[in-house]
């Protein structure tokens, strides 16, 4: 429902504009509340739209590549969204406090062992209540993947299918402190 101008870059994630899987990500968002994480936010595409949806969520975009978070930032003052903040940093490295949502579109071609590691990360950074959103193709081990979270997370349900991607909606840690 927005009109949104965005600049991106050689060297960044889908420079020619929102991918399939971003924009299913962002269409299948329930409303948000409280502090929300862009995991590996690229350009912007997917924190941008959901921070502009909901002004009253403090949205965190954060991206390993220093590029690609300079573009979000700027791609946020552009489009007016005032309730965003950009860090640069590998997963969780420069962001700090707990989320009431992260959401992702994570970087497959960096190996099960990253994203894994980047769906652990996510789970032990929500608040009670919190959840976990991530799109994932069928073809990009979207099953495996949703086997591994249901280790991790107590319900772990699709909330969308579109064009062979997957959304998934995790709640509820499996985590328990000793």
């Amino acid at each position: 429902g927005f009109e949104l101008t965005f600049a991106t870059d050689a060297g960044v994630f889908s420079r020619d504009g929102i991918d399939k899987g971003t924009r299913a990500l962002v269409e299948s968002m329930p409303a948000l509340a409280g502090r929300a994480l862009d995991l590996g936010c690229g350009w912007g595409a997917a924190g941008i739209p959901l921070a502009l949806e909901n002004p009253e969520c403090e949205f965190v975009l954060t991206d390993i590549n220093e590029r690609a978070a300079e573009l979000a930032a700027k791609n946020a003052r552009a489009n007016g969204a005032k309730n965003v903040s950009v860090v640069t940093g590998d997963a969780f490295e420069a962001v700090e406090g707990a989320f009431s949502a992260i959401f992702t579109n994570p970087p497959i071609r960096a190996g099960k062992q990253t994203i894994y590691a980047m769906f652990e990360g996510a789970r032990d950074r929500l608040d009670a209540g919190g959840a976990l959103h991530i799109v994932i193709r069928k073809q990009q081990g979207a099953p495996s993947a949703q086997k591994y979270l249901s280790g991790l997370f107590h319900a772990v349900q699709t909330i969308a299918r579109k064009g062979g991607y997957h959304v998934f909606q995790c709640e509820g840690s499996n985590h328990h402190a000793v």
